[in-house]
């Protein structure tokens, strides 16, 4: 089962406790995977499709709590990969105020060219049914990435006044969701891992949200990990190669002037250096009498360098 079925598996456990929160959800799967038609001049029909079987019952629990009507639920298998099955629910009880308690429409006369497909914010004062809302939404369109690969969440509307207001509605908790569109669908995505764990958080997906957290967890720790050793390598590379040019340059004066033409100092610490080859610079110090710290090594060496690149210069003048 994948992260995203998962997640909505969860949210369709949890208890529907009031029934502002119920019309809420109810209103926004109406928009998000409802369909609408009309057969007559006034048998109006309402149609909710879903491949999830719990999102199905869900459907017809909130519409058993709100108006006690029959609605019948049809399964048939899916042709895609041949796998898993399609829910059909169809509302038989009273349509027209089922649309009009969810502001689908706003008085007694039914047009199918002036349904309202934004969100009806009047519905959703309290802050409960603005989650409801959210959760319905998910439910409808909404779909999660698996963590372990990457941060993902979307919801694709097919209607671009319900994608706007969506935006605005998940701005009220601080969520920025961008807008594209795709194939003639208008799709809120958030890419945020931080935005996702809080929009779980919103519509009480909470076993979910702490599987996300883990994985960043884990995310967080291997990437400091990573960056710790690149950090290390980098600095030992850098070390063997300094070695690796000091040790060119003192050879180099050793076989030209020798290293006794060298100042006390700079002959004991070229003398060290040849002797300790895998040596830092501050195990260097140590080793010298009396011990240097490690800048004053470096200063050292530096010279030393200079010492030959001079001789080099001098004998390709000759």
């Amino acid at each position: 089962m994948s992260f995203s079925s998962t997640a909505k598996n969860e949210i369709c456990r949890k208890n529907i406790e009031k029934n502002c929160c119920a019309l809420s959800e109810l209103a926004a799967l109406i928009r998000t995977t409802g369909s609408i038609s009309l057969k007559g001049r006034r048998n109006i029909s309402i149609d909710f499709s879903t491949e999830n079987a719990a999102i199905a019952r869900r459907i017809y629990s909130l519409l058993k709590i709100l108006y006690n009507e029959h609605a019948d639920v049809e399964s048939r298998k899916t042709n895609r990969l041949k796998r898993g099955n399609s829910y059909k629910i169809k509302f038989h009880g009273n349509t027209k105020k089922l649309l009009k308690d969810s502001l689908v429409i706003t008085n007694d006369e039914f047009n199918l060219l002036n349904l309202n497909n934004g969100i009806p914010f009047s519905l959703l004062e309290n802050d409960c049914c603005k989650r409801s809302y959210i959760r319905g939404v998910f439910l409808g369109c909404g779909s999660i990435s698996d963590p372990e690969k990457n941060y993902h969440l979307e919801f694709v509307n097919s209607n671009e006044n319900h994608a706007c207001d969506f935006s605005k509605l998940l701005t009220y908790y601080g969520l920025n969701a961008r807008i594209v569109n795709r194939k003639n669908y208008f799709v809120n995505y958030i890419k945020e891992s931080e935005q996702i764990v809080d929009l779980l958080n919103i519509i009480g997906a909470y076993n979910s949200l702490l599987k996300i957290e883990n994985i960043r967890v884990v995310k967080g720790m291997r990437n400091s990990v990573n960056r710790i050793i690149n950090c290390e390598t980098a600095n030992l590379t850098k070390t063997v190669d300094a070695a690796v040019r000091q040790l060119s340059s003192i050879r180099k004066i050793r076989d030209t002037i020798g290293l006794e033409k060298l100042p006390a100092p700079l002959q004991e610490l070229a003398q060290t250096r040849l002797d300790n080859p895998e040596a830092s610079l501050k195990e260097l110090g140590e080793l010298l009498t009396p011990p240097v710290g490690k800048s004053g090594v470096n200063h050292r060496l530096k010279k030393i360098e200079n010492i030959a690149e001079n001789l080099s210069e001098e004998r390709s003048t000759k």
